[in-house]
């Protein structure tokens, strides 16, 4: 038995969008939305530099400071502990505010950033603690700018083509991933670092141009929240009253405490246990980019978002950072990651639409900063340790050890979910290779 819309829909979700009429079905439906279509190719050109800025960042890190893992682990930590600790805040703000204004700033503010370390770095003067620093202070920015983006796709398209909208934005991202690390990686090698940031400063004017050409009027403009006291309070109160987004917050936070750092076990794997240098840590990096990219696609071809795809990416995801952890050389370790990335984006997507589509709009801000919170809050935590097992125990060890505990605690959340919602998993040939069925005998008691 197949699953049916109602074994699936999230606990106490508005209604269902209505399906897309004929026609509209397709993978990239969204592009019709003229107002998506200038958002969605301003960030493909933003999210090219940004993933350059990213290998850069981490290379000029290991390059400074000799190889550290601690050190790397330590500069993604400070990114993402803004997130910690105001997130909760940065999602009021986003209820508060307009969304595209909003973007404005923080768009801007990315730019100015990435420009002054890119003169740092140029100069030959740049030390560890000026990339901790700007690390925080883009972290800070952050905080607004991720819950803004996030809840400024269903102003675009409305909640019918949120569903395809998140995946889109996914798969810019991931293209930006694919196309970013391996053109940084020429870069780095032939002039440097520093001209990268640099680069990464003018690509922001792509989105800055998308959002300035926009029709305000062809908006779907969420009514604001009015400004009012315990409003954070509030956004707690409702989440903590849904268990089954608890549930999946908890296993979220497991997942992106010991795997979210692949970037940086990547960055170890290649340049620690391969010997290899800077252009093989941006193919390696673009395979799983190549992958993500994969898997956003085929989640934009989901008219809705399936609790069981969520749960099957998460369980791949770990087995894959396990299969990635014990590959003979750097072709298979290669080879891995293209997997990794299809599980790693079947989840992110899903969850975030699922996530979306559950709420009542006027707190969509703050649980979507909650849901943030803890998909970049807790890095945080998750990267030093990450760092010291590499440097006590080697890559191969720490990259196996999150694989092993992503698997155990997706596995347990799982079984927990099924139980929540009355169901029972069923094997089917398909991705993701289970398919859920109504226990109607426990209904009627």
């Amino acid at each position: 038995m197949t699953a049916t819309a109602s074994e699936e829909s999230p606990e106490g979700a508005d209604p269902e969008p209505e399906p897309p009429p004929n026609g509209r079905t397709a993978m990239f439906r969204s592009l019709a939305v003229r107002n998506f279509r200038l958002f969605a190719g301003g960030q493909v050109v933003s999210n090219t530099g940004t993933w350059m800025q990213r290998i850069a960042q981490d290379w000029l890190v290991l390059q400074l400071s000799g190889g550290s893992g601690i050190a790397l682990g330590l500069t993604t930590a400070l990114q993402l502990l803004p997130m910690l600790l105001l997130g909760l805040w940065g999602g009021t703000l986003v209820d508060r505010l307009g969304k595209r204004r909003l973007l404005f700033v923080t768009q801007a503010s990315q730019s100015v950033l990435a420009l002054a370390l890119g003169v740092l770095a140029t100069a030959g003067i740049a030390n560890v603690w000026h990339v901790y620093v700007f690390a925080f202070a883009l972290g800070i920015v952050t905080v607004v700018d991720n819950p803004a983006r996030q809840t400024f796709a269903v102003e675009m398209v409305g909640k019918r083509d949120l569903p395809n909208a998140i995946a889109l934005n996914s798969a810019s991202f991931q293209l930006g991933r694919v196309v970013g690390p391996a053109v940084a990686g020429l870069l780095i090698a032939a002039i440097g670092s520093g001209p990268v940031f640099v680069l990464n400063a003018f690509s922001f004017s792509a989105t800055l141009v998308a959002l300035a050409l926009m029709r305000p009027a062809e908006l779907h403009t969420t009514e604001p929240a009015p400004r009012d006291k315990g409003q954070v309070r509030q956004g707690l109160r409702y989440l903590l009253g849904r268990r089954d987004l608890v549930l999946l917050l908890v296993m979220t936070a497991f997942l992106q405490m010991f795997g979210s750092n692949v970037q940086n076990q990547i960055a170890l794997m290649t340049n620690n246990v391969f010997t290899a240098g800077a252009d093989a840590f941006g193919i390696a990096a673009a395979a799983l980019a190549v992958g993500a990219l994969a898997g956003a696609l085929l989640a934009a071809r989901r008219e809705r978002p399936r609790l069981r795809v969520v749960l099957a990416g998460a369980l791949v995801f770990g087995a894959t950072q396990v299969g990635a952890a014990v590959a003979p050389g750097y072709p298979g370790f290669t080879a891995v990651l293209v997997p990794m990335g299809v599980a790693f984006l079947m989840f992110t997507t899903s969850l975030n639409a699922f996530f979306q589509l559950s709420v009542d709009p006027q707190l969509r801000g703050r649980v979507m900063s909650m849901y943030m919170l803890v998909f970049l809050g807790m890095a945080p935590i998750g990267s030093p340790i990450v760092g010291v097992l590499a440097d006590a125990f080697g890559p191969r060890t720490s990259l196996a050890t999150g694989g092993t505990v992503t698997v155990l605690v997706a596995a347990l959340i799982a079984a927990l979910l099924v139980r929540h919602h009355n169901v029972r998993v069923e094997r089917s040939p398909a991705f993701p290779f289970v398919r859920v069925a109504r226990n109607r005998e426990h209904e009627s008691g």
